[in-house]
């Protein structure tokens, strides 16, 4: 048993909370276990500190997730109650059971029926190309070839306008079944603007088609494709041959043609000036002839003018006074008419 001055001097040998022994295997014991214990504390203020980081990231992800699902919700909301229709087209409605709504939506924002989808056509003046180039809605080469009235082969470019009405575009997605503007463009317009193309130009020469009456062929072309596409609620305009290609041998005889109607057409506008001219050398020969017998009638009639109003002019009276103004002057005379003639009276002068 322990005496108190021992215990008391076991106390007195603890310092920085290491217990002092006198048995050296006891102390490094204690020194070690006090040591580990610092350590898992660390460990464990480490642990809490890194659990707290976790849990704070973890609240964050979920946070993120939590409103891009309301972000994704909002958005398939929004398509599902709403759609725009861009300036110049319009928006055939229909139900996923295939009805269709009697009135097509025009430009702007509106609200539907999550039930419902939409199509769209375009109701605005659309530019469309057949061409050999990439250009516009034509990026391969959709040029073709025809024949024309004598049977010469081309190869022809073409550019239009179409455009569908905004009270009739349900009737167009009835007709091609749903199919969208652009799909009806490139299955059913194109191949038929080839189809009609042809049978047009099949009336007109090749000299005409290349040469002075293309504009003429265009408006042809123009008028009955507007015709034939009526039919189908579609509306087409402004169709030009903007390229037509023949073999050179054709373009050889086209071009010598060309330059003999051009000679003979700046031969006949020669002829026709030189005749303009003649014709004005003419009267123009008649005019001063007609103007040099005028004169001379005006100067004729003139001087009868002025010769009667002188006659009307003479009276008795004035005849008498000029009589005594001359006596007065020359003795005994007689004035004789107008002239004014003073002559001596010969009975007079005897007297």
């Amino acid at each position: 048993m322990k005496t108190k001055k021992k215990v008391r001097n076991e106390m007195s040998k603890k310092k920085d909370n290491h217990i002092a022994y006198d048995d050296p295997d006891n102390w490094m014991y204690d020194y070690k276990s006090s040591k580990g214990e610092r350590e898992n504390e660390t460990e464990r203020e480490e642990a809490i500190v890194s659990k707290k980081s976790a849990n704070s990231t973890i609240n964050w992800i979920k946070g993120a997730v939590i409103c891009a699902v309301f972000l994704i919700f909002v958005v398939v909301f929004i398509n599902l109650l709403t759609v725009r229709v861009p300036a110049g087209y319009a928006a055939v409605q229909y139900n996923m059971n295939g009805g269709v709504q009697d009135k097509s939506l025009g430009q702007g924002w509106h609200i539907k029926s999550p039930f419902v989808k939409t199509t769209l056509y375009t109701v605005g003046l659309e530019q469309s190309y057949l061409t050999a180039s990439n250009k516009g809605d034509s990026p391969a080469d959709e040029s073709f070839s025809a024949s024309s009235s004598e049977g010469k082969a081309m190869t022809i470019e073409l550019t239009y306008s179409y455009q569908f009405q905004q009270d009739t575009v349900n009737k167009v997605f009835t007709r091609f079944k749903g199919r969208s503007g652009n799909e009806v463009r490139d299955s059913f317009i194109k191949p038929n603007i080839v189809s009609w193309t042809k049978e047009v130009v099949a009336k007109y020469k090749v000299s005409d088609i290349i040469g002075s009456k293309r504009e003429e062929v265009n408006v042809a072309i123009t008028d009955y494709l507007a015709d034939k596409f009526a039919d189908y609620n579609i509306s087409i305009s402004n169709v030009s041959l903007s390229n037509v290609e023949v073999d050179e041998d054709t373009k050889k005889a086209i071009d010598a043609k060309i330059a003999a109607q051009q000679n003979a057409e700046t031969q006949a506008i020669q002829n026709q000036t030189n005749i303009d001219k003649a014709k004005a050398d003419a009267e123009a020969k008649v005019t001063a002839a007609q103007g040099d017998a005028d004169a001379k009638v005006i100067a004729a009639q003139a001087e009868a003018d002025a010769n009667a109003k002188i006659n009307s002019s003479i009276t008795d009276q004035l005849i008498r006074m000029k009589e005594a103004e001359a006596r007065l002057k020359h003795g005994w005379v007689t004035v004789q008419g107008s002239d004014t003639v003073v002559t001596k009276d010969a009975d007079k002068d005897s007297e």
